[in-house]
């Protein structure tokens, strides 16, 4: 156990819960489609429109959650999501049993859930700052992001074990439990937020503020090609992410356990991203690293729609590995150059902005994938989706960060160190924070 982890207590105890968490997502983002497959027959386009579900809060709500996560203390907020989503998954098999499963069930709960998945992750990124001195936010950073990878990787192995051995639904009762757990160990943090300063506000308010994070972006160069690489890169992502689990059953003619199995080995290259990202970009430097990782390394997704039964699942694994690695390392660099780049009284808002962007086309990626997988087959939708991943970073190779060895530490107004250090995000399966 590192140093961090056995001085800290209050971050070993976020350190469980995002470990937690994560794995229980993982189970429930192979599960839920599982559930949809086998139990429902659903299509392939209700299987993207379910995975369109859990984004699209990020695109209904996520402007104005930001600016509510800078006026209020984030850790009551983080402990509300929790349980919200504890009650939920913890519904679904209990409707099961009662014969009420359907796909709009489904639906309900992926979109309550994505709710909630709205308001803890804007209040994650801008508590965890509070929680770990500076000198520290690297290491535990880094901490977070490998063990929330390996947990991400069980939890992935485990969906698909558990959907074999008992039935894709229990895997809900997996999430609750993990959710429980969560909602503990944030229970169980010590420090406290300072009050937030109660200023008065005028009634139109909150849509400046939510305009002032847009603003943000859109006035920074750096901010701005970020923002839309990510939102390009989401778009491509997840429209071959909504649909891998179908494709993988009904085009490759995998069972259950073999598809969480392959699942979880393309995610250890999360693990791997997470390991060499701070290590590539101080020898290259971390615009270089941003470009090697989210252009080079994603190309090898086009090996993905090659794969076929028996040794051909190992285009699915290469391609899934080095999409992952590349997609997790370049978060934790540009994590880092936003958390020293951007002003702190307007992370909340910048880290909302940027979601609303970015992750508002998740939804969107869902419902090609599943549109496509539907009018021209799976196999063809695959090529096409997991084309756009590398075509997405040309965003970044057509920008300023072509032209520099390293991202920028601070705002030409605020002044600061050369650069930063690349820190980690929890993010595995989108282009950019």
């Amino acid at each position: 156990m590192s140093q961090l982890l056995r001085r800290h207590r209050d971050f070993r105890l976020l350190w469980c819960g995002e470990i937690a968490g994560k794995f229980g997502a993982s189970v429930t983002g192979v599960a839920m489609p599982l559930i949809a497959v086998s139990e429902l027959r659903a299509s392939t386009f209700d299987v993207g429109l379910l995975t369109a579900a859990a984004w699209a809060p990020w695109l209904l709500i996520g402007l104005p959650v930001g600016a509510w996560v800078d006026r209020l203390p984030r850790r009551p907020i983080m402990l509300t999501a929790a349980a919200v989503s504890l009650v939920v998954f913890a519904c679904v098999p209990v409707a099961a049993s009662c014969g009420w499963l359907s796909t709009g069930l489904l639906l309900a709960a992926a979109l309550l859930t994505g709710t909630a998945a709205v308001f803890f992750q804007t209040a994650y990124s801008a508590y965890l700052p509070s929680v770990v001195a500076p000198a520290d936010q690297a290491e535990g950073n880094a901490k977070l992001q490998g063990s929330a990878s390996a947990a991400q990787i069980a939890g992935q192995g485990s969906g698909g074990l558990i959907a074999q051995l008992a039935g894709a639904v229990n895997g809900m009762y997996v999430n609750a439990a993990t959710f429980l757990l969560s909602l503990l160990c944030l229970a169980g943090i010590r420090y406290r937020e300072p009050p937030t300063a109660r200023a008065v506000r005028r009634p139109n308010a909150l849509l400046g503020e939510v305009g002032e994070g847009l603003r943000l972006i859109g006035a920074d160069p750096w901010f701005r090609t970020l923002a839309l690489f990510a939102a390009a890169s989401n778009l491509a992502l997840m429209g071959y992410q909504s649909i891998r689990v179908v494709f993988l059953v009904r085009s490759v003619g995998l069972a259950s356990g073999v598809v969480g199995a392959l699942i979880a080995a393309a995610s250890t290259g999360g693990v791997a991203g997470a390991f060499v990202a701070r290590r590539v970009a101080d020898r290259i430097g971390t615009a270089r690293a941003t470009l090697l990782f989210e252009l080079g390394l994603t190309t090898f997704a086009l090996l993905i729609p090659l794969t076929f039964g028996g040794a051909g699942t190992v285009a699915f694994v290469v391609g899934g590995f080095c999409v992952s690695a590349g997609v997790v390392a370049g978060n934790v660099i540009k994590a880092g150059f936003q958390q020293c780049y951007c002003p702190p009284e307007l992370l909340g808002r910048l880290t909302a902005s940027t979601a609303f962007l970015s992750y508002g086309t998740i939804p969107l990626g869902a419902l090609l994938g599943g549109a496509l997988g539907t009018g021209v087959g799976l196999r063809a939708a695959m090529w096409i989706t997991t084309a756009g991943i590398p075509l997405a970073a040309l965003v970044l190779f057509f920008s300023p960060v072509r032209r520099v060895r390293d991202l920028p530490s601070s705002r030409p107004d605020r002044g600061g160190p050369a650069r930063c250090e690349p820190v980690a995000t929890g993010r595995e399966s989108a282009g950019a924070d």
